[in-house]
């Protein structure tokens, strides 16, 4: 699926918002999704700390009840996916592996969820990577967390964001990748590099043309994103994304936004990916491990496969048999949280 498609989709499906409940009650959640999952084992605050652009960011700080309050515990950073907030994915990651024995911080980037940044939706994927190292600042400077044993989770987009913050900052010490997307080729080439030199210069023009309109004033458009109505055209990845942020499995609209720009990045922004190049000296990470994680079915595993062949040891590609990228978001009992714990385990000590 092209990025044009991709923008004439979320654009048709603005007006079309009502039509969605209907279908949303055709969905069956599968029994082991668990978007919401809450653990009576685990304690949670919400916090706020600064990057180092004086950027609020928030985030969900967890910690084991069982905990001895004299220990230094071993901390791991969630990010969300692209478009997404930490309420989506970030949190059941970082619910289990508190569960785990580890502090964790789902984090929402910059400009979307309880973060700020203006315009919302926004993307900036140095600010992006930024997020991680603010809050590699927060978590290393809490009296329990061991500053020496911090790693990070990066989901979707997160996943290269994370890798791009791991390049720069050794005090990311381990980190572990679900479902990759390097938002930077997807942007370029699109899935399977399908999309023509044409088809992005396009794009570029008219994201350009659109910072005409917003410069004296004009509204925002947006683009990319999840559709809000599924037709008998869609495709199966318009499908598995829907089925995730369009229906209660795990829909989530954070106070003050609109369901109508869920997931959809500003268009005159979006462009800004197509200058991110994230595995670009990614082996410079070693010896630092690096675990990617992907279904055996995901139609996003290209981008996991293309880190890890480039990326040097100790690295580590699991294949998850059966599941697609969306599984990963929230299917419990397909993600991987044994190897996960094992990985932080080893690799925190």
């Amino acid at each position: 699926m092209t990025m044009l498609k991709q923008l004439s989709m979320a654009a048709a499906a603005i007006g079309i918002m009502s039509a969605a409940p209907a279908i949303a009650q055709e969905i069956k959640t599968p029994a082991d999704a668990a978007n919401f999952y809450q653990s009576d084992k685990v304690s949670m605050q919400p916090v706020t700390f600064l990057n180092q652009y004086k950027m609020t960011i928030a985030g969900n700080l967890f910690t084991p009840k069982a905990a001895d309050s004299k220990e230094k515990f071993s901390a791991i950073i969630v990010g969300h996916p692209m478009g997404a907030v930490k309420e989506q994915s970030a949190n059941l990651y970082a619910t289990k592996m508190a569960e785990r024995g580890f502090v964790t911080l789902a984090v929402d980037l910059p400009f979307w969820g309880g973060s700020s940044g203006e315009p919302r939706n926004a993307v900036s994927p140095d600010m992006y990577a930024e997020t991680f190292s603010a809050a590699v600042d927060y978590l290393g400077t809490r009296p329990f967390v061991d500053k020496e044993r911090i790693g990070v989770i990066g989901i979707c987009g997160s996943g290269s964001f994370a890798v791009s913050a791991a390049k720069i900052d050794p005090r990311l010490k381990a980190l572990a990748t679900i479902s990759m997307y390097d938002m930077g080729a997807a942007s370029r080439n699109a899935l399977n590099r399908s999309q023509t030199l044409e088809q992005r210069r396009r794009i570029i023009a008219d994201a350009a043309e659109q910072r005409y309109v917003e410069f004296t004033g004009g509204e925002s458009r947006y683009t990319s994103g999840t559709v809000h109505e599924l037709t008998p055209d869609s495709n199966p990845i318009e499908r598995e994304f829907y089925e995730f942020y369009r229906t209660p499995r795990g829909e989530f609209t954070p106070q003050g936004a609109s369901p109508l720009t869920t997931t959809h990045p500003t268009l005159s922004s979006n462009v800004k990916f197509m200058n991110f190049y994230p595995f670009n000296d990614i082996e410079t990470i070693s010896p630092r491990p690096m675990l990617f994680i992907t279904g055996d079915q995901a139609h996003s595993k290209e981008f996991s496969e293309d880190a890890y062949k480039r990326a040097a040891e100790p690295k580590e590609l699991l294949y998850v048999k059966g599941a697609g990228h969306v599984d990963l978001y929230d299917r419990t009992s397909l993600i991987p949280f044994d190897r996960l714990t094992g990985f932080f385990k080893e690799n925190l000590k």
